[in-house]
């Protein structure tokens, strides 16, 4: 590998407060040299010292590559017609999952990983740079670890959830499902996962089903999320914290224990805001958790019946019009909460030693990615160092 200096930045946020200005550590007429697929240097653009070759970002902002820490991208199937009669006015339920289930089932190897590959490449052209992705649409032991090993060939973020709803086959024995789940289809996923994730909801698993899947999960060295409190009020954030989850993702109906749980936990709130645009769902009080104190990310939450979506700027679009946040706090959400969500310290941020994943926006700000929704911000994509995307 060749060094790399970018230089000439506007406004670059590091998200370090010991580099610059604030929680996003934002510098301006600033420069980020690479070397290795690291963070090697990062400063004044006028005191950048030499490397190999150079890239001049013409006075645009530079931000880290975003954290997507919740996606769901082992599928097959197509949910337009569900998402047609929601907008028609059809109430969003769990149940939808099973229409995916059954096209997964059976697709092949090579169509789930190209529509796999597409994804993730469509997300990279929108600045992700680190996905987190779920099994969750075979809910059969063969079909859940083909998910978890097509996964691994993209990310190392990778996440049992056979919990996503009950399987067909099991629908008048769930007691009989969550056994399958926690037993030859754990011992079949958890060589190929990090994570143990399930849907505590009505429709899916109340609290008693969640917590014997995660703590067999932990059992098997895989750290806990929960998808908790989507379509009401209900056990999920609560047994998040004390499971001691990464974190709690959705949080859409939150009491004030709930609240509270989470602002003094290292349970991170992962907030997905394309879900309740694509169901017409109230949106989650993102102010009403940050003022609280609780670490907050934004994630797209892609799959094909929810959130159809590997978008993270509009995401971040919407978290700042409609769930009250700051556009400085959405940005900060979606890169550095999202490396809090996957408990990585090596990502998120551009500081030396992190990751060299950058972001280079044609325009002079981060802030305009919320002003100007829906409009492809992102000029150039780096990877550990690597030109992944525009260029």
């Amino acid at each position: 590998m060749t060094s790399l200096l970018v230089h000439n930045i506007g406004s670059l946020v590091t998200n370090d407060p010991a580099l610059g200005d604030g929680p996003l550590g934002l510098l301006r007429d600033a420069a980020v040299v690479v070397d290795g697929g690291r963070v090697a240097w990062v400063g004044a653009s006028a005191d950048a010292p030499a490397a190999d070759a150079s890239h001049d970002a013409a006075g645009r902002a530079v931000i880290p590559g975003f954290v997507d820490s919740h996606a769901h991208l082992v599928f097959a199937g197509d949910r337009t017609a569900e998402f047609a009669a929601r907008m028609g006015g059809q109430a969003y339920a769990a149940g939808g999952i099973r229409t995916t289930v059954a096209a997964t089932r059976a697709a092949s190897d090579e169509e789930l990983a190209a529509n796999l590959d597409r994804l993730v490449a469509e997300a990279a052209r929108q600045g992700t740079t680190l996905i987190e992705c779920k099994s969750g649409y075979g809910l059969t032991v063969d079909d859940e670890a083909r998910a978890l090993r097509l996964a691994h060939r993209v990310t190392d973020e990778v996440t049992y959830l056979g919990a996503h709803v009950v399987a067909p086959e099991y629908a008048d024995d769930p007691a009989g499902y969550v056994d399958l789940v926690t037993g030859p289809m754990l011992d079949a996923c958890a060589p190929h996962a990090r994570w143990v994730d399930v849907f505590c909801e009505r429709g899916a698993f109340d609290g008693d089903q969640a917590r014997a899947i995660l703590t067999a999960g932990m059992a098997r060295g895989l750290t806990p999320r929960v998808h908790a409190n989507q379509l009401g009020h209900g056990p999920g954030v609560q047994l998040a914290v004390e499971l001691g989850a990464a974190s709690a993702d959705h949080c859409t109906h939150l009491t004030d224990a709930d609240v509270d749980a989470l602002a003094n936990s290292d349970t991170v709130a992962t907030l997905l805001p394309g879900a309740e645009f694509s169901t017409r769902a109230v949106y989650p009080d993102a102010r009403r958790l940050l003022d609280a104190g609780a670490t907050v990310a934004l994630s797209t939450d892609c799959n094909p019946g929810s959130s159809f979506t590997t978008s993270v700027p509009f995401c971040i679009a919407v978290a700042v019009r409609d769930m009250r946040m700051t556009p400085d706090e959405a940005v900060w959400s979606a890169t550095a909460g999202g490396a809090r969500a996957l408990r990585r310290t090596d990502v998120g941020v551009l500081t030396p030693g992190a990751r060299a994943d950058l972001v280079e926006l044609d325009a002079p700000s981060h802030v305009h990615l919320a002003y100007r929704p829906g409009v492809p911000l992102v000029r150039t994509v780096w990877r550990a160092g690597e030109v992944v995307a525009g260029g």
